[in-house]
């Protein structure tokens, strides 16, 4: 029987304006698909329009301006229907959706779906359950003791997992997708009984153990920074509606 890690998997990723959930705004976005390790992927590409300016800092990281976003972009109404709609037919198709830093990518679409659509991702999921498998989550969880960054450059590189054109949307769901199979290979004592329905939920604990851990540091480092532990999603803020 084929494992998780080896068959069928989707990938999402977004490029941003910055990195509030509540206020920033997806600029591009992609969801790769691929049935094997090796196959050829199939990508979907979304450029959006944000109606906002994009701060230096962040075309600094991905590369899109101001003025190739207006000329090439589209209105991020009928874009955010859009994913939402690709991701849930995934879901729909038994494929386990892969989000590095889960979140962020599906906080941040899920305020654009309020902000846009009026609407929610979990409007998209109430026949289909979405399970997420999060690289940052799994590697930290069964490689804790690590030391050193685990931003997606440090996996691929940790995991020998070739990562072209970093910061484009596709190109970072696909490296996350070929960690994530590297990730249950390494692991795979630990991880090939358990279904991505189970990882899913266990993820969710993982990641609040692993959030706890985080604010306790910052506490004793006098850091004023807040750690929220919900995964994959982030609870609605009145703001960001």
């Amino acid at each position: 029987m084929t494992c998780w890690y080896e068959g069928p998997l989707a990938a999402f990723d977004t490029e941003t304006t910055g990195v509030d959930v509540e206020t920033d705004r997806i600029v591009s976005a992609a969801v790769v698909v691929q049935d094997a390790p090796g196959s050829r992927p199939r990508v979907t590409r979304w450029l959006v329009n944000p109606g906002v300016p994009v701060p230096a800092g962040a075309t600094a990281v991905h590369g899109l301006t101001d003025e190739h976003l207006q000329r090439n972009g589209r209105w991020p109404s009928p874009v955010m229907e859009e994913i939402a709609r690709e991701l849930s037919e995934q879901a729909a198709a038994g494929r386990p959706l892969v989000v590095m830093n889960a979140p962020f990518d599906l906080t941040l679409l899920d305020r654009e779906l309020r902000r846009h659509r009026a609407s929610s991702l979990d409007h998209w999921f109430e026949a289909t359950s979405l399970r997420v498998l999060d690289p940052r989550v799994l590697d930290k969880h069964l490689d804790r003791y690590r030391k050193g960054r685990r931003t997606l450059t440090d996996l691929c590189a940790h995991y020998d997992v070739v990562l072209e054109g970093a910061h484009d949307a596709a190109a970072d769901a696909l490296a996350s997708m070929e960690v994530v199979r590297a990730v249950g290979r390494r692991f795979s004592a630990r991880l090939e009984r358990l279904s991505p329905s189970e990882l899913h939920t266990l993820q969710a604990v993982w990641h609040a153990a692993q959030a706890r851990g985080l604010q306790a540091w910052f506490a004793r480092s006098g850091a004023p920074e807040v750690v929220d532990p919900a995964w994959p999603l982030r609870p609605d803020l009145p703001a960001a509606a």
